[in-house]
């Protein structure tokens, strides 16, 4: 590694790597140099010159955001000839935009406002009339006020580089340039809005948002979209107990200020005029609604007699409830239910790829690892449309570190516009593919894997056979679809398997066992809707369901538990590549209930709460912190930033049930049941034009 660069700014001495750029080493240091146009990760711009700064034996003052550092440069960035420079700057840009901060959407948190307070002139020696182009919404979500846009071209680069949409670009020349979408009066594209957040000034803003509420007005929660398993961190401004906005402009979470539309606008199913909002009993065949204690009342007495009975249970948990309550609902189904009859949708071969890799020296990859690599091998997905967050790490390693691409899909991707090498099989014969990128694979230092659900059992492998065969360092990640998939896996969500991946001496029902079973006497079905796609063969079975909506196994049930979302509750959840992150409850919906309190509700009246232990989040970590492999990690350090988990290192000696593994392929636009109630994601055009992205034509709606 090359020797670091010495030089001064304002006074102090400072070491910076060779290449670094002036802006970068002064922020670097706590040395604050504005700019508008810079943004870190995009292409340089200098474009808006608010970055000048004084460079000692330079004839002129010099643009920070282009300049690399030197040995022995002398940079002033606060000398009088700076500030008159910023001064001036600020000076021209008013020239046409209007001074209509009250009511600008970007008042308070506006680059330009600070800017203009900190440095700018308090009379204008621009006095013509100013030019104005009238407000264009490009969609529902994205709304461009042309008068007030400065030029930085910060969304055309975000869209184009880091989005790698394109949907974005400047129109006409000189004052009367303006920023325009790729069809002319609407955009189409990811609508993730990212473009907006970037903004520096109020020209592009949120048709979520606008005229809602001021900044200041707002609680800020951090949490976890509940979307994808990709685990981004999401901000929830919050007002009167109701969510206005989300985005994650602190970059506190592994997601950096990256977010797409579900993480960023598609919170808004959790005030849906149909959510649920008491408990109900079906009574003369229709579902009325009655009070918590005598709907908890209802489901201890019926549970306890079928036990009482040794009636047969089935459990399907979910895989958007916290780790917390994965963990306390296998326990009770286990201990309490005396039952091993439980189960989740599955939609990753995480087992398998944990079992082939024990005695190999390949590992997980981890999220920084899809940025931090050189070489990357995509099976069997449609990483932009599904995995959004992964796809944009892959994207900025190609800018940042030249990373190379190699994709194995059953049709088109956006990954294919980089890749070196893209090649078409037929979605579960991917792994055919691989001896014809053997001498490429080869070449390169590292790599890293990542494979969709239709790699599964004995395909994964010999993935995994293959990667050791490179003789190289080799990282793999195995998809899985939703908020906490990974962590209802590692829980022990599964009838085979026990938290931490330890084989069940008796191994219960799966899913569809339990749906195919005409003696099932009771089903109990935690946030997810089984009963959409398949039928239940017992017509006598008890069926007892906690959910946010009345869904098609709602409808089905003897009991509806209305329960909390994953933004009305405290917990755990891990992502796609094992990292833990923390929830918070930015919200309150009256009349729900968080499911680990409900879960606890029941046990207690079966007087099994002593067995089980309190349903309170912080002590249920706790014992999963004792008894989890991997999961040892100390709450506060988890409230701090995403942590690795590390599942057990050894075979996972249980019986091949791969063929139960189907990715649900959700797009950018769909979120199983809760995208339905999502009124932005339905709204936009992509999804209303029947998936117009070339790429999702075959995805699952």
């Amino acid at each position: 590694m090359a020797d670091p660069v010495t030089m001064t700014i304002n006074g102090r001495e400072i070491q910076a790597a060779p290449g670094t750029l002036v802006i970068e080493a002064a922020r670097k240091n706590g040395i604050e140099i504005p700019s508008f146009c810079y943004y870190e990760g995009y292409s340089l711009q200098a474009a808006c010159r608010m970055c000048l700064v004084e460079v000692e034996k330079a004839p002129k003052l010099m643009v920070a955001c282009t300049l690399p550092v030197a040995p022995g440069m002398v940079v002033h960035t606060e000398s009088q000839k700076v500030k008159d420079a910023r001064k001036y700057t600020l000076e021209f840009l008013l020239t046409n935009h209007p001074l209509d901060c009250p009511v600008c959407d970007k008042g308070g948190e506006c680059e330009l406002q600070d800017m203009v307070f900190r440095y700018g002139a308090g009379e204008s020696r621009f006095t013509e009339e100013k030019l104005h182009v009238q407000e264009q919404q490009w969609s529902p979500v994205v709304f461009y006020d042309g008068p007030r846009c400065i030029l930085c071209f910060r969304c055309v680069r975000a869209c184009n580089e880091g989005m790698g949409v394109g949907a974005l670009g400047v129109v006409n020349r000189g004052s009367v340039s303006l920023i325009a979408p790729n069809h002319g009066d609407h955009l189409e594209c990811d609508e993730c809005g990212q473009c907006i957040d970037i903004c520096p000034v109020g020209a592009l803003t949120s048709g979520t948002y606008r005229y809602q509420t001021r900044p200041w007005e707002m609680e800020h929660t951090g949490t976890i979209c509940t979307h994808c398993s990709n685990g981004c961190k999401t901000t929830l401004g919050v007002r009167n107990d109701k969510i206005i906005r989300g985005n994650n402009r602190d970059r506190s979470g592994i997601n950096g200020e990256f977010l797409c539309v579900k993480g960023r606008y598609a919170f808004d199913f959790y005030d849906h005029p149909e959510r649920l909002q008491s408990p109900m009993i079906r009574v003369n065949g229709k579902l009325e609604p009655v009070s918590w204690s005598k709907a908890l009342k209802h489901v201890a007495e019926k549970f306890s007699e079928i036990k009482a009975r040794n009636g047969k249970f089935g459990v399907i948990g979910s895989n958007h409830t916290t780790n917390e309550e994965n963990f306390y609902l296998q326990k009770f189904v286990r201990q309490g239910l005396g039952s091993n009859n439980i189960d989740h949708k599955r939609t990753g071969d995480v087992v398998t790829l944990i079992d082939a890799l024990s005695g190999t020296t390949g590992t997980l990859a981890t999220t920084a690892d899809l940025y931090e690599g050189k070489t990357f091998l995509i099976l069997g997905a449609d990483l932009a449309i599904e995995q959004p967050f992964l796809s944009f790490q892959i994207r900025a390693s190609m800018r940042h570190h030249a990373a190379k691409v190699f994709v194995v899909t059953s049709k088109e991707v956006r990954e294919d516009a980089y890749a070196k090498k893209s090649i078409r099989k037929a979605a579960g014969s991917e792994i055919e593919a691989l001896e014809e990128l053997r001498e490429a694979l080869a070449a390169e230092s590292d790599l890293v894997i990542v494979f969709g659900s239709s790699v599964k059992g004995e395909a994964v492998r010999k993935l995994v056979a293959f990667g050791e065969s490179l003789g190289k360092p080799v990282k793999y990640c195995a998809l899985v679809d939703y908020s906490n998939s990974r962590g209802a896996v590692d829980m022990g969500l599964m009838a085979e398997l026990h938290p931490g991946y330890h084989p069940s001496e008796t191994p219960g029902m799966t899913l569809p066992e339990m749906l195919a079973d005409e003696t099932l006497d009771a089903l109990w079905v935690i946030n997810e809707n089984p009963l959409e796609a398949a039928g239940l063969a017992s017509d006598k079975a008890f069926v007892v369901v906690q959910d946010l909506f009345l869904t098609e196994t709602a409808q089905r049930a003897d009991v509806v538990l209305p329960s909390a979302s994953a933004y009305e509750k405290n917990g755990t959840v891990t992502n796609v590549c094992g990292e833990i992150q923390r929830l918070q409850k930015a919200v309150t919906v009256m009349g729900t209930k968080p499911d680990l309190e409900i879960i606890g509700l029941i046990a207690k009246e079966m007087g099994l709460a002593p067995a089980m232990g309190p349903w309170v989040s912080e002590t249920v970590y706790g014992e999963i912190r004792r008894s989890v492999k991997g999961y040892d990690i100390a709450l506060p350090l988890v409230a701090m930033a995403a942590q690795q988990t590390a599942p057990v290192n050894g075979r996972v000696n249980v019986a091949d049930k791969s063929a139960l593994i189907q990715g649900a392929h959700e797009t950018l636009f769909t979120s199983g049941t809760l995208g339905r109630y999502s009124k932005v994601l339905n709204s936009v055009i992509e999804k209303r034009a029947g998936m117009s992205l070339a790429a999702q034509e075959e995805s699952h709606v």
